[in-house]
């Protein structure tokens, strides 16, 4: 894989690699409450009301660019985000691109905010006059809707509750980290917390984008990890640490789990990282395990403490009638440094739920390889193999993952890119049907 450039010109991705995009099912935007019909309706084209469209800027994502205009906190402005620009459910975006945020401009009457959308309901109109005035505030607009007579109206007002789940979620976690109370982590998700520390201050706010997972439950390990960094490779003067790039991509597919509604373990935790975008990310030995258990030194101790934790949850989860369980370990394997391997799995011996897994991975891996990667092979292997984690673990399903050779210049490009990491994620989630 390669570096993504943001650039329009499909020439410039012709042999230098693999080109990450996001390719998941695309929510529906759910059916428009129109506070009056006065209101006009933006689909009919009326020349009177249609989103506004703003410009990205360098390192935006979905949620930061409607973060920047106090779109976040709720859900259905994600989904309405997709919708209205007809994309899939990617987060990045193209720096200086511009796209259609879920915000309705509508001409202003000269009047009241209530006769010109038809309100009744005075709390509604003052949110939406704060609004407007805030983003004037924030430099967003030039001029008060009142000269211009461009009211500007946040979807939300329309679709979705007047408390945003994820802005109350926000206020809550502030609040317990301030009287030192303990923050729920991911696991959660599934019971409506929607802010994960364990993702770092960035990506914490998890909008719920579907409830496509709910009712299964994930064990993700990111291989190594504590005393033990694994392998290593060296790339412009840095040391590149296997456990450091296998948790970031670990990281990101626990996101894209919970944000689709699932029950998620993060089993391998680093509560000082979070979700990092840097090439070179710090190598270091201060990670845990679930619970706040500390690492052992010896080997067989590491693997028998994490698959002991598994096999109790999963144990708890199935006398629970939950029977969709899936155990998911991601590495970043080392060869001799001249030996290019593409991304390759692993699955439970006799295990038919877990062979399938491996091949759906694969499949997937191989379709974008060859739709994003046509000059070059994709050699990627599935097969059976009686290691630690795939053996010992009770749960249905366990698969394991190789992400590359961490020695090799070729291979290091997909970990040491944060969209190629992204993008191992989301392919990973999307074989997970």
């Amino acid at each position: 894989m390669c570096m993504l450039e943001r650039r329009k010109s499909a020439k410039f991705f012709r042999g230098v690699g693999l080109l990450l995009v996001l390719a998941l099912s695309v929510s529906q935007l759910p059916a428009q409450k129109k506070l009056a019909a006065r209101l006009p309706d933006v689909s009919s084209g009326s020349p009177s009301a249609s989103y506004l469209e703003v410009e990205a800027q360098s390192g935006d994502n979905v949620p930061t660019l409607l973060e920047r205009y106090s779109l976040d906190g709720y859900d259905c402005n994600i989904t309405a985000f997709f919708d209205i620009n007809k994309l899939e459910e990617d987060y990045r975006l193209k720096a200086n691109a511009r796209y259609k945020i879920p915000v309705l401009v509508v001409q202003y009457n000269g009047k009241t905010i209530r006769s010109t959308l038809g309100l009744d309901d005075w709390g509604t109109a003052i949110r939406i006059d704060q609004y407007n005035k805030n983003l004037q505030a924030a430099g967003l607009r030039s001029r008060s809707f009142i000269d211009d007579k461009e009211l500007w109206v946040p979807l939300h007002e329309l679709n979705c509750p007047a408390e945003g789940e994820l802005a109350e979620a926000v206020k809550a976690t502030s609040k317990a980290r301030a009287s030192g109370q303990q923050i729920p982590d991911e696991s959660s998700a599934s019971k409506g917390n929607r802010v994960f520390p364990i993702f770092g201050k960035k990506y914490e706010k998890t909008p719920l984008v579907s409830q496509k997972f709910k009712g299964k439950v994930f064990y993700i390990i990111s291989g190594h990890g504590g005393p033990d960094v694994g392998a290593s490779g060296t790339r412009g003067g840095h040391t590149l640490c296997e456990d450091e790039y296998a948790y970031d991509v670990s990281l990101r597919l626990v996101r894209l789990l919970v944000s689709h509604g699932a029950t998620a373990y993060m089993i391998v935790r680093d509560e000082n990282d979070g979700i990092r975008d840097e090439m070179y990310l710090e190598c270091d030995k201060d990670e845990t395990v679930w619970g706040d258990q500390t690492i052992p030194l010896d080997q067989k101790e590491r693997l028998a403490q994490r698959t002991e934790l598994i096999n109790q949850l999963t144990e708890r989860y199935l006398k629970a009638g939950v029977q969709d369980q899936t155990v998911i370990e991601i590495h970043v394997d080392s060869r001799h440094r001249k030996q290019e391997i593409d991304v390759f799995f692993y699955y439970r011996p006799e295990s038919e739920a877990s062979k399938e897994l491996a091949l759906q991975m694969h499949k997937t891996f191989l379709q974008k390889y060859a739709r994003l990667r046509s000059q070059k092979n994709y050699n990627g292997t599935v097969s059976s193999r009686g290691l630690f984690t795939l053996r010992e673990t009770t749960t249905p399903v366990a698969v394991y993952v190789e992400l590359g050779n961490i020695r090799n210049s070729w291979d290091q490009q997909r970990v040491v890119i944060a969209n190629n990491r992204q993008a191992l994620a989301n392919w990973l989630f999307e074989a997970l049907k």
